[in-house]
């Protein structure tokens, strides 16, 4: 029985238009003047904050702890702003299967696994009236790489459950390879869904448990009560 499902944000739960990668932008060109090299950010199943590092890295900016504070403070007022401008969805059937999993007999804890900063899951998830949804979770706050950040979220998951998780007990649900990987990284489950970063069969060659083309095409119960 899965007691914990992690769920990743973009491309897994919304869409968001693209209002993360244009606020990127946008910081970047008014803050530091860089424009050049954007096109080469591979922003799916990336971190913020290594994404920050390699476009200061690509630049010659200095990497220090008052850059990223500088980027993330800006980043974080323009997201809101282009959010509101954006065409914005959830990706299908996420509200369905969430019901589900809140009513099965023993339903699971509901936590986020994403490589947005804090500030950035909430915004956007707040947009989607989402955000309540998730009772804890990590973030590209506690840790830049992402599989050091599923170990933190299943880490708060276990205080808040107050009994240690077994690794079957633990489900990640996301859309691309490296959330597979930061799922198996925490030996937990993994739902691959092909509503993002990555096709079907893509998905299914790095072996999930279960890789479907969107939550309409698997029950809550189907992959929590095995």
């Amino acid at each position: 029985m899965v007691r914990l499902v992690l769920f990743d944000i973009d491309g897994t739960l919304v869409h968001t238009g693209g209002a993360g990668v244009k606020a990127f932008a946008k910081v970047f060109a008014t803050e530091f003047g860089a424009t050049d090299g954007f096109e080469r950010l591979k922003f799916a199943g990336r971190t913020d904050v290594s994404l920050v590092r390699e476009f200061f890295s690509l630049h010659g900016i200095p990497a220090t702890a008052e850059n990223f504070q500088r980027f993330f403070e800006r980043y974080v007022f323009w997201l809101d702003h282009i959010l509101h401008a954006s065409h914005t969805e959830m990706c299908p059937g996420v509200w369905e299967f969430i019901h589900q999993l809140r009513a099965l007999p023993e339903p699971p804890l509901l936590a986020l696994l994403t490589g947005n900063i804090r500030l950035g899951a909430e915004i956007k998830l707040r947009h989607f009236d989402l955000w309540s949804t998730f009772e804890t979770g990590a973030f590209a706050d506690d840790h830049e790489e992402r599989d050091q950040i599923a170990a933190i979220a299943r880490q708060r998951a276990t205080l808040i459950l107050q009994d240690p998780l077994k690794d079957d007990q633990v489900l990640v649900i996301g859309d691309t390879p490296l959330d597979i990987r930061c799922g198996r990284a925490i030996r937990a489950k993994v739902l691959a869904v092909a509503t993002g970063g990555a096709g079907l069969d893509e998905l299914a060659a790095h072996q999930p448990d279960w890789a479907v083309p969107d939550l309409r095409s698997v029950t809550a119960a189907e992959v929590v009560e095995v």
